[in-house]
């Protein structure tokens, strides 16, 4: 949730014209994707922030850009449309947004049908799982005054995951095979120029997960997803960022690799990758520093993954050796 303050508003009024024909629909997008509400034709409003305004500036540019006019005031309600029916509005616009994920996910958890479910059905599944909380995640952003939905929305996704992992983790109608089984000696798509969540990701679907995995590193613009291939940290990808997760975090999570000496190199990476300090581990600036240097030094994405996974192993074996403290 945002940190706006609901007594004081953004309004973004604009004039688009007719052409091109692409400018009104490329701007509507964007505004849903901000968040912002329509009080009046051609007029959005958005609680004021430091993040909304520069998300209206945006929006300024692409119109102005492409021949319109746009400006963008401050304002506070006098009279007329209150503070309360505009926070109604947003809260509204959020709850249609986490009805559309609730519905998806409960209709997701109705195709699965009785266990066990094919693997590459299983993955399919996975992916679409991961583009729900992705949306969630998407929504929950631009959610400025805690909608009543996301609740509904969070637990119908959990839902659909629960399911599928009992799936897998056995039935009356007998053993499902393992998350890992079902991706075993697949080839394995990410971005070129990895960096600390995709070396570590990589490292990890290698050690833990898929260890006869294919490594494929590509340039996103250009790539089309062949049969089979699994993507990891890019654009649509199977196993990718989820909410407040890395792609290493995620991947630990779905293939529930229980492990205290895993769940500290996740924290790391998840505070190197976020640049945040949510986990404050002592080690966390060093192996920075360390990954840092590695990636100046090797501009080849297969030299980076190889140092890598070494840099990797040895944490790891540290970490193991005394119980991940």
């Amino acid at each position: 949730m945002s940190t706006a303050d609901p007594d004081r508003w953004l309004l973004l009024v604009h004039a688009i014209p007719p052409k091109p024909d692409y400018l009104r629909v490329k701007v509507a997008r964007r505004l849903a994707r901000v968040g912002a509400v329509a009080v009046k034709n051609s007029v959005y409003v958005l609680p004021r922030s430091e993040e909304t305004a520069e998300d209206f500036q945006w929006v300024l540019t692409e119109v102005t850009a492409g021949g319109g006019e746009c400006t963008i005031c401050e304002a506070t309600l006098v009279a007329g449309l209150s503070d309360e029916r505009l926070i109604g509005l947003f809260r509204e616009a959020r709850d249609a947004d986490y009805a559309e994920i609730a519905a998806q996910a409960t209709s997701l958890r109705e195709s699965l049908g009785a266990p066990p479910v094919d693997p590459d059905r299983r993955v399919q599944i996975n992916a679409e799982i991961a583009k729900l909380r992705r949306r969630f995640g998407e929504v929950s952003e631009i959610d400025y005054f805690d909608a009543e939905g996301a609740p509904v929305a969070e637990s119908a996704i959990r839902a659909v995951d629960a399911t599928l992992r009992e799936t897998t983790n056995g039935s009356s109608a007998g053993e499902a095979p393992s998350a890992r089984d079902a991706v075993r000696a697949r080839t394995w798509v990410t971005r070129r120029g990895i960096k600390v969540d995709r070396i570590s990701s990589a490292w990890l679907i290698r050690r833990f997960i898929d260890p006869e995995a294919r490594i494929r590193f590509v340039d996103p613009d250009g790539y089309r997803p062949e049969s089979g291939e699994l993507r990891f940290d890019m654009f649509e990808a199977e196993y990718t960022h989820e909410g407040a997760r890395c792609t290493f975090e995620t991947l630990a999570d779905r293939f529930a690799l229980d492990d205290a000496a895993l769940t500290a190199l996740g924290e790391i990476v998840h505070d190197i990758d976020f640049k945040e300090s949510s986990f404050e581990r002592d080690e966390t600036a060093g192996i920075a520093r360390l990954i840092d240097g590695l990636t100046l030094a090797r501009t080849s994405d297969d030299d980076r993954l190889r140092d890598g996974s070494a840099l990797f192993d040895a944490l790891y074996a540290s970490f193991a050796a005394r119980g991940a403290s």
